[in-house]
C-alpha cells in the first residue's frame, strides 16, 4: 500500500491554509501526512488533524520557492508526493486518484485546477458541489473530462498542483535552487521532466480548486527575480520562458529584450505595479 504526503508552502496566508487543510480532511482518503514549509512573518496555526503534520519554518525575506519545495520533499516520508500551493483546495477524490495513477505509471500528474472567483469560498463548511459550480477551467490548459491525457508541451507543467513518486522527484534532482524568488523554476522542472522521458499527464474528473487572491499581470512586484530567473532559464534551455510577461515588460520600457539578450532598463514604478493588478472578477 502506497502512502501519500501532501506538501505546501505558506507565507502570510493563514486563511488559505485553513481551507487547504479542511479540503484534505474531507478527502475520501486523506493524506498520510501534511508537510508545511512556513515562510510567514508569524508562525501559522493549525488545528488538531486526523493525520500527522510537520511545520518547518524557513526564514528570510526572499521567496525561495524552489528551495522551499525541495525542503518539503526532503521532510516527506510518503511514497507519493502531492505538491499543493497554499491557495488550493482538493476535491474529495484527488488523493485517491493520484495514488491510483502513480501506482500504475511512473509519471508526473497535474490534476485539473478550477479557478474560483472572489467570494466563492464562503464562511462555514466547504461544499464541493458549490465549489464545482463556481470553478472555471483554465483557458489554455486542456484537460479530459475523465481519465488522463498525455501533455507534450513541457511549458504547460505548473507547480500549482502536481503529484509524482518521491523516488522520481529525487531522480529529477528536485527544483533547481539557482532560481531564487518567483518565476520559471517550475517551467525548468517541466523541461527536465521531458528530458528524462517521463510522461506528463493531465488528469480530469478530480479537480483542485484555486482560491481567489489578488494577482498582477505581469507580476511586476517580482520584477528583479523574474528577470534573473528568465536569464537563468535561457542559459540552460536556449529559449525564453514567460514570454508574455517579458513582452509586457518590454512594452512598458522596463527591459530591452531580443532573441539572445534581456537587459534591465529601469525598475517599475509603484504606479506601474498598481496598474498591473488584475480585475478581482477575473479568477485567472
Amino acid at each position: 500500500m502506497t502512502t501519500l504526503s501532501a506538501l505546501t508552502l505558506v507565507r502570510n496566508r493563514q486563511a488559505h491554509l485553513d481551507r487547504l487543510v479542511e479540503g484534505l480532511m474531507l478527502s475520501a482518503s486523506p493524506p498520510d501526512e501534511l508537510i508545511v514549509v512556513d515562510m510567514s512573518d508569524a508562525p501559522v496555526r493549525l488545528p488538531p488533524l486526523g493525520f500527522p503534520v510537520r511545520v518547518e519554518r524557513l526564514a528570510g525575506d526572499a521567496l525561495p520557492l524552489a528551495a522551499a519545495r525541495n525542503l518539503a520533499a526532503a521532510l516527506a516520508s510518503g511514497d507519493i508526493l502531492l505538491f499543493l500551493d497554499v491557495d488550493c483546495i482538493v476535491s474529495s477524490a484527488v488523493c485517491d486518484r493520484m495514488q491510483a495513477v502513480l501506482a500504475e505509471h511512473d509519471a508526473v500528474i497535474c490534476p485539473e485546477v478550477l479557478y474560483l472567483p472572489a467570494g466563492a469560498v464562503r464562511p462555514g463548511p466547504l461544499s464541493e458541489v458549490d465549489l464545482s459550480a463556481a470553478g472555471r477551467p483554465h483557458p489554455v490548459r486542456p484537460f479530459p473530462r475523465e481519465g488522463e491525457s498525455p501533455e507534450g508541451n513541457p511549458g504547460l507543467f505548473w507547480s500549482l498542483a502536481f503529484a509524482l513518486r518521491r523516488s522520481t522527484f529525487h531522480r529529477l534532482g528536485g527544483f533547481d535552487e539557482t532560481y531564487v524568488g518567483y518565476g520559471a523554476e517550475d517551467t525548468d522542472l517541466g523541461f527536465r521532466i521531458a528530458r528524462e522521458g517521463l510522461p506528463l499527464l493531465f488528469a480530469g474528473g478530480a479537480p483542485v480548486f484555486h482560491q481567489h487572491h489578488d494577482g498582477y499581470d505581469p507580476p511586476l512586484q517580482h520584477f528583479r527575480a523574474l528577470i534573473a530567473n528568465a536569464k537563468r532559464f535561457h542559459a540552460a534551455w536556449s529559449i525564453w520562458p514567460m514570454d508574455g510577461w517579458l513582452t509586457a515588460m518590454a512594452d512598458l520600457g522596463l527591459v530591452d529584450w531580443s532573441s539572445d539578450d534581456l537587459i534591465i532598463r529601469r525598475d517599475p514604478t509603484p504606479a506601474e505595479i498598481a496598474a498591473a493588478r488584475k480585475d478581482p472578477a477575473n479568477p485567472f
